[in-house]
């Protein structure tokens, strides 16, 4: 299962956006965050992995830029998510950024301009 320190970073990024809630995907137990029922940041069942929606070409390069933290995840891979390795070294600046454009991609876009400061 995703560790203490871990799971307190993923939730601070995600909880600290417009209406945003922790509810597990599934019939799973690992964290999931989503704004208005849909998801856009997704744990694995054991902690090592996160998945989170990616702009075009994003995908792309953040796999082939550093493989060894992020992946194409099964299933939702082909529809632009991106897998980062949690049990590895990260940036986590780079996280958080990557975090609220998944936020960015799925939010309505009046929580979007609320959370950058538009509204």
């Amino acid at each position: 299962m995703i560790d203490d320190e871990m799971g307190a970073r993923l939730r601070e990024i995600c909880l600290s956006l417009p209406e945003v809630v922790e509810k597990p995907f599934g019939g799973h137990t690992a964290p999931s965050f989503r704004v208005r029922e849909k998801l856009f940041l997704m744990t694995s069942e054991d902690g090592l992995t996160m998945m989170f929606k990616a702009g075009p070409g994003v995908q792309e390069a953040l796999v082939a830029s550093a493989p060894e933290r992020f992946f194409v995840p099964a299933y939702v891979g082909g529809k632009g998510w991106v897998g980062a390795q949690l049990d590895v070294e990260q940036d986590w600046d780079e996280i958080d950024e990557l975090i609220r454009d998944s936020y960015r991609l799925i939010a309505p876009k009046r929580l979007v301009a609320l959370m950058d400061g538009r509204v």
